[in-house]
This record gives C-alpha cells, sequence and structure tokens, in this order.
C-alpha cells in the first residue's frame, strides 16, 4: 500500500515535467493561427469534424510511436542518449527555422484534412514525436501519456473556440506567444542535447570501470 501511495506521488510530481515539453512542443496557440487559415471559409459542423478528426490522429499516431519507437530503437541499435541529441538538433532546427522563417501557406480544403495537415504534421510533428519519446524515457508512460491526453483536450478547446481566442488575442499577440514559444522550445533543445551527452559520459564511465 505504501509502495502504491509513492507511486502515485512520484507520478503526479512527474506529470508537469513530461506536461511542458509538450505543451510547448505542440504549441497550440503558436498553430491557431495556422489552423484558422486552414478551415477559413469551412462550415461549423464539418469544422468540428475536422477537430475531432485531427485530435483522434495525433493522439493514434502519438501512443503508435510510442508503442514500437523503442522497439525500432533495438532493431537498429540505437541507445536512449542518442536519440536525444538527434531529436534535440531536430528541435533546435525546428526552433530556429520557426523563430526566424516562420512563413505559412494556405492549404486545400478536403474531406481528410482532419488527419492531413491537421493531425499531422500540425498537432504531431516530427518536434512532437521527438520529445515524446524523450519523456517516457526520462519521466515514464503514465505521465507522458496522461500530459499528452490532457495536452491534446487543450488542443481540441482551444480549436473549438478558436474564433473567440483569436479575437482576444489579436493576430499580433498570437504570433508574439507562437515566437516564445519556439524561443522555449530552442532552449528545451540546447537540453536534450546536454543530456545526451552526459548520459554517453556516465556511459563511458561505467564501461571503463
Amino acid at each position: 500500500m505504501k509502495d502504491l501511495q509513492i507511486f502515485h506521488i512520484e507520478h503526479w510530481q512527474n506529470f508537469p515535467l513530461a506536461f511542458i515539453p509538450l505543451f510547448v512542443a505542440i504549441d497550440v496557440i503558436g498553430i491557431l493561427p495556422i489552423f484558422m487559415s486552414l478551415v477559413e471559409g469551412v462550415e461549423k459542423p464539418q469544422k468540428a469534424r475536422f477537430i475531432n478528426q485531427s485530435v483522434i490522429t495525433a493522439l493514434s499516431v502519438s501512443i503508435g510511436f510510442l508503442a514500437v519507437g523503442k522497439f525500432v530503437f533495438s532493431i537498429l541499435g540505437i541507445e536512449i542518449y542518442d536519440f536525444k541529441i538527434a531529436g534535440g538538433l531536430l528541435l533546435l532546427v525546428f526552433a530556429i527555422n520557426d523563430l526566424l522563417f516562420s512563413e505559412k501557406s494556405k492549404k486545400t480544403i478536403t474531406s481528410t484534412m482532419g488527419v492531413v495537415p491537421l493531425g499531422i504534421p500540425l498537432i504531431v510533428g516530427p518536434a512532437v514525436l521527438t520529445t515524446i519519446i524523450v519523456t517516457v524515457d526520462t519521466y515514464g508512460y503514465i505521465p507522458t501519456i496522461t500530459s499528452l491526453a490532457v495536452n491534446l483536450f487543450i488542443v481540441w478547446i482551444v480549436f473549438l473556440k478558436s474564433n473567440f481566442i483569436y479575437r482576444v488575442m489579436g493576430e499580433g499577440g498570437s504570433k508574439a506567444f507562437a515566437k516564445v514559444a519556439s524561443l522555449l522550445l530552442a532552449a528545451i533543445a540546447v537540453m536534450m542535447i546536454r543530456r545526451g551527452f552526459m548520459d554517453i559520459v556516465l556511459y563511458i564511465k561505467k564501461s571503463a570501470s
């Protein structure tokens, strides 16, 4: 019973640590202007269908990647510190690209728009998948899956209330928030690279001893 209580306490302590990197990687306010441009002119019922489709797609892809990610790593001989460094570099590129060269284009409306590009790669792209695999290794499956579910619920609410939120924040406010989120993502990327190198150093020390 005591071990179960400790497990629950540890889970709730790790939840915010797992939640924040995913929240920053998804950047729901930052992708809001893109979402608004994609669904411009779409009727309300169809818009709601696209939103549901996108969140379900994002959750399915994330859980699927979470399930097979480490198995693929073991087949390819990839260690988690390799992925931390590679993922950190990838996140850093995404963050720099968004900070310096962010230009979004309008897409054609299709019946599967909720899957592509809304679910993938708008909500869940390489940055989010990289963050998920590193987060589950650092904090465990339960905090990662819980934080993923909460983040996607936030995305669902924000998309449903997108017209109101966009009016309140304005285009300038939304873009400013996106830039701050990109800066935080760059900082998280550097942290992931640093931790990857630290893991390599520890691995070398253990191998030498």
